[in-house]
């Protein structure tokens, strides 16, 4: 007997607390302090007959060799002994990101992609690759065994697979070769940009650094925060940007509701409120069951015994009931009150979108189908 139940609901929701406290350094970002994406183009040799035998591959396989004082040529070009026809290679794209004060012989970690048609690169080394930026300058290079979190076993009829195969890591494989410019501060000033922007929160920001240092910050916009560091010769500028980060203060969040419908996950933001409302949503249970039944020809018939299937398809929609809502000021109390419903993940989703356009619920729903 199988049935089509939808699991029961957990409404995910912030606690509202008054003293919330978060750094600085948390909720934004210096100016000038970024990181940087590095890409680059090479080979992962060393595949345990998973790699391609694509004439790209082999022809870059060649041109390597070829660097390297090796004569060789690919199958297509000359049938010969000293074409190459490896299965244990596969040409890939090898990214990574570099801070913004990396210094030479920092190590950082690269991730490998497959581009071609190999099966997997477990197994496989990266020869070393040169990492470049946007600006074609190289700023690294990366080499070394890859680490492919997953496994593939294949038998005659069947086979197993677990995770995916044709990207892996390579950790700390890269080095610095040229340092990524990065500027904290200057002129004395720097700039904090908010990750979420909000205007309230720019201003508790610029309040509190005023509290601790005053006349040195300025709420610019909703986005970023002006500093002027404090003329003070035993306290440097990177001291200065350090200390702020230190300083705590609570971030005005905006009332949102995020809901996704693969995975059934509603989170409720702290300052989510609903007006008084009643709602009404019956649940759809069905229930589906197999029973095979044996068929008997009979004695001179001639035929065979077979085993058929029945399948049982019933529906049952429970009775809606109609529950009304109060007004609900705090996140519990909006919790509390879709607990009192009962409601699957699905159903909570479809209540919230109803709110929604009633008119109910005071809060941005977004819908995440990632």
């Amino acid at each position: 007997m199988f049935r089509a139940l939808v699991a029961v609901v957990a409404l995910v929701v912030a606690p509202a607390c008054a003293d919330a406290q978060v750094r600085i350094k948390d909720i934004t970002d210096v100016a000038g302090a970024r990181n940087n994406q590095l890409f680059g183009f090479g080979l992962v040799v060393g595949l345990d007959g998973t790699g391609s035998r694509s004439t790209f591959t082999q022809d870059v396989a060649v041109q390597m060799l070829q660097r390297l004082n090796t004569t060789t040529q690919i199958f297509s070009q000359l049938p010969a002994e000293s074409v190459i026809r490896s299965t244990s290679i596969s040409a890939v794209m090898v990214t990574a990101e570099i801070g913004p004060f990396a210094r030479k012989g920092s190590r950082l970690d690269v991730t490998v992609s497959c581009i071609d048609d190999a099966r997997s690169l477990q197994g496989g080394t990266l020869i070393l690759t040169p990492l470049r930026g946007v600006d074609g300058s190289v700023y690294g290079l990366a080499q070394g065994p890859l680490s492919v979190g997953g496994f593939s076993v294949t038998g005659q009829a069947a086979g197993i697979q677990k995770n995916h195969l044709n990207v892996g890591r390579v950790p700390e494989g890269a080095i610095v070769e040229k340092e990524a410019p990065g500027e904290l501060v200057r002129d004395g000033t720097a700039k904090l940009l908010l990750r979420q922007p909000d205007a309230n929160t720019a201003r508790l920001i610029a309040k509190t650094i005023n509290d601790r240092f005053p006349n040195t910050a300025t709420a610019l916009d909703p986005g970023a925060v002006s500093l002027c560091a404090p003329a003070d010769p035993m306290k440097t500028p990177t001291q200065f940007v350090a200390e702020v980060g230190l300083l705590e203060v609570k971030p005005d969040v905006a009332a949102r509701v995020v809901i996704n419908e693969r995975t059934g996950t509603v989170v409720a933001g702290e300052n989510v409120s609903i007006s008084p409302c009643a709602v009404a949503h019956g649940n759809l249970f069905i229930g589906v069951s197999n029973t095979p039944i044996a068929s008997q020809p009979n004695a001179f018939a001639g035929g065979t015994t077979a085993v058929l299937p029945r399948t049982n398809v019933a529906g049952v929609e429970q009775q809606a009931r109609l529950i009304p809502l109060p007004k609900a000021t705090t996140v519990a109390e909006v919790a509390r009150a879709m607990n009192a419903l009962g409601v699957s993940p699905r159903d909570l989703i479809a209540i919230f979108q109803a709110m929604k356009q009633a008119g109910s619920l005071h809060a941005e729903l977004v819908v995440d189908r990632n």
